[in-house]
């Protein structure tokens, strides 16, 4: 099955002051995570700061754009792994494993036709 595993971690940790060397201990976390899922990684990326987001949102059939992403939360997508495994399970135990530089969350959702 093919899942979408979401990170979502406050961007304020990213701007702060000495976050510097933590952030490059974290994306070499990252590339040794993505090396040690192999073939089961078959795709993600890291997203930019959600300054430079825009959303386009539908109301009442009208099409709106506006600078941001728009949401309501104190945790910012920040990035995701799309991975094939065999279930849920392993998608959990996967999951777990995903280095954030703090507190966060992984989403896990499994693709559409699934």
């Amino acid at each position: 099955m093919k899942y979408g595993l979401f990170i979502y971690e406050n961007e304020a940790f990213y701007g702060a002051e000495k976050a510097g060397p933590k952030i490059e201990e974290l994306v070499g976390k990252h590339m040794q995570f993505a090396q040690r899922l192999g073939a089961k990684r078959i795709g993600g990326a890291g997203l930019k700061s959600t300054a430079v987001a825009t959303t386009v949102r539908t109301a009442a059939n009208r099409k709106t754009v506006h600078d941001g992403p728009f949401a309501e939360a104190r945790e910012q997508l920040g990035g995701f792994y799309l991975i094939d495994v065999a279930d849920l399970d392993e998608a959990i135990e996967i999951a777990k494993q995903i280095p954030v530089l703090q507190d966060g969350a992984i989403e896990i959702r499994p693709l559409l036709g699934q």
